[in-house]
């Protein structure tokens, strides 16, 4: 039996960064693992992947970029690297390849038991991650067999797909980003979009996150957006990292020949079928995003920018031609189905009665109900920011203050 004062469950950038606080407070505590360090990253991750921030926004506590290209966009390798130097770096203490098979209540404290042995801690800070399971929608059983389905985290490139059709169910930063690089590989591909936050890559010729940065956008807290809950269910934005700044939205992927579609509902003796919704959805993501331009045109004049590029408003998404409302799946047209529908964290291991009806950890802020849990690495855990390597800065800096606090005062 171990004893130490914290466990860090998770060696990504969340972890890392919560591990360095404790360290600078001089708080006993080991980092698990169930692989190595940047776990994800490594493993979960397509080959032309890069980051949807700029490499200026890659800062952690006490470390960020040291690269020549802070405009760039770090490639998943590149982001291994980072987080492994962090780790180094830090001195983080992560014992590496512990995979945590259950965390429960004792008096004082937790009982953490891995796959290598058990620790007693006093506190627990759950950082495993956001996207650690790719969620597969109930009605995946319908599909007809011979066609191929993978997730995100399954998907490398085009070459290891079967020839033929693709459908891509989801239009967040994933479903684009993979619906444009299969197309461009010559395969034919239809987009089932849903709910999604359209983003362009620049403007005012500065990336978008830079204004969304410099005005405080990102820096929203959670105490103070009227629909928390719906707010940490958005999708991703539709971004891409690249090398020439390029925007991809349905508009881009419609000129090049994606066919969208409306949202998969259901799939019966293998038709596909989709919603009528489309024109709404496009209507609805057009909308978030002229409010989104107005706020930071408005906080451009407050600040005194002296702004070159003159406020600019992007065309409407556009449907090209009647969008079909059903797809054969069984006419061979359609060899592959990505489904791009998202993440989940998986805390399976977590015997703690901290979770809501959705399964859910309920907390305030990262600050749960269980004393001495924490949580670190979820969508606008603390700011809007948080799910980015660059908001677990701040969300650290004010959770290990918060647990030092309960350590003192038990």
């Amino acid at each position: 039996m171990l004893k130490t004062t914290t466990v860090v469950v998770g060696a990504g950038h969340s972890g890392l960064a919560m591990s360095r606080r404790l360290a600078d407070r001089s708080i006993d505590h080991v980092v698990l693992e169930r692989g190595e360090v940047a776990h994800s990253w490594r493993t979960q991750r397509w080959d032309s992947l890069r980051l949807l921030t700029p490499n200026w926004m890659t800062r952690l506590p006490g470390y960020g970029y040291r690269g020549d290209d802070p405009h760039g966009y770090l490639a998943a390798a590149d982001v291994v690297t980072l987080i492994a130097d962090y780790a180094k770096d830090s001195a983080a203490p992560v014992r590496a390849n512990t995979t945590v098979t259950s965390v429960r209540c004792t008096d004082g404290g937790y009982h953490v038991q891995t796959d290598q042995d058990t620790w007693l801690t006093r506190s627990v800070v759950l950082a495993a991650g956001a996207c650690t399971v790719a969620t597969v929608p109930a009605l995946q059983p319908g599909v007809p067999d011979g066609i191929t389905t993978l997730t995100p985290a399954d998907y490398r490139s085009p070459g290891e797909l079967p020839e033929g059709g693709v459908l891509v169910v989801g239009a967040s930063a994933s479903g684009v980003q993979i619906a444009e690089e299969l197309h461009r590989s010559g395969r034919p591909v239809t987009l089932a979009v849903g709910e999604h936050v359209r983003m362009p890559r620049t403007y005012r010729g500065k990336d978008i996150l830079w204004w969304m940065d410099a005005s405080g956008l990102l820096d929203e807290r959670y105490d103070r957006i009227p629909d928390l809950a719906r707010a940490r269910r958005l999708p991703s934005m539709q971004l891409v990292g690249s090398d020439d700044r390029r925007t991809v939205d349905l508009n881009s992927l419609s000129r090049i020949g994606v066919q969208p579609v409306g949202r998969l509902t259901g799939i019966r003796d293998g038709i596909a079928q989709f919603s009528g919704s489309l024109p709404n959805m496009f209507a609805l993501a057009d909308l978030k995003l002229g409010r989104l331009l107005d706020t930071i045109d408005a906080w451009a004049i407050t600040a005194g920018l002296d702004v070159d590029d003159p406020p600019e408003r992007f065309s409407p998404t556009e449907i090209s031609g009647h969008a079909p409302l059903s797809l054969d799946l069984t006419s061979g047209a359609i060899a592959t189905i990505v489904w791009a529908t998202g993440f989940r964290p998986d805390l399976s291991w977590l015997d703690v009665p901290v979770f809501d009806r959705r399964g859910d950890v309920r907390h305030d802020g990262g600050v749960t109900a269980a004393p001495g849990l924490y949580l670190m690495g979820m969508p606008f855990l603390r700011r809007r920011k948080s799910s980015f390597i660059d908001g677990a800065a701040a969300d650290s800096a004010y959770l290990s203050g918060h647990l030092a606090n309960y350590l003192h005062a038990t």
